[in-house]
């Protein structure tokens, strides 16, 4: 009896130390964290896009998160810098990723800024990236023989052009295309000493 009280006393502790470690002290850690003057919250339809990237697994391959330069040589990749908690301020749930199939998209609307390229690499990434081994969407988009009026048609190099026809964006890949514009971290942010 006396080595089931021990043992039951001792797996409370430590459930209770790990709560504290993992749960508690961050929480008070982080309460007073304030997005960074320049981030601004999404637009609804780039937190439609969000859903959407969420929806079709980006998160599994990408990670949003890039390392600091003592870590890893992210920056040198043209990830961006190290990110601090308040850029994470209005993403609920946090993207951060643990996988890295494909690269890091913390900043990818400052490294691709254009909705026609977001689109076609949407549509087929091998058009722009060679040997890229992320899929394609094109689910996501539709070939019509013709654009109508209000449509996005996706410009793609001419090796990757229908033969016929024209490919045209569907709602849900414009949105995905503007919540991943919207993933630009550049504007600065006080270091820690100024912080303080």
């Amino acid at each position: 009896m006396e080595n089931e009280f021990k043992l039951i006393s001792g797996a409370l502790v430590t459930l209770a130390v790990s709560a504290s470690a993992l749960v508690v002290l961050p929480y008070f850690q982080l309460q007073s964290v304030r997005p960074p003057e320049k981030l601004k919250d999404y637009s609804p339809e780039e937190a439609q896009g969000r859903q959407q990237y969420i929806s079709e697994g980006c998160v599994y391959c990408h990670s949003q998160q890039p390392r600091d330069a003592s870590q890893a040589p992210d920056a040198k990749r043209g990830w961006g810098r190290a990110p601090v908690p308040g850029d994470y301020y209005y993403d609920k749930p946090h993207l951060l990723g643990t996988m890295r199939t494909g690269p890091d998209l913390f900043n990818i609307g400052a490294r691709q800024p254009s909705i026609d390229w977001q689109l076609g690499h949407l549509y087929q990434p091998r058009a722009y990236t060679p040997n890229s081994i992320m899929p394609g969407f094109p689910y996501l988009f539709e070939l019509k023989a013709q654009a109508a009026a209000g449509d996005k048609v996706v410009t793609l190099p001419p090796s990757f052009a229908p033969a016929k026809g024209v490919i045209v964006a569907k709602p849900e890949a414009i949105r995905l295309a503007k919540y991943l514009l919207s993933l630009d971290h550049t504007y600065p942010i006080p270091d820690a000493a100024q912080a303080k």
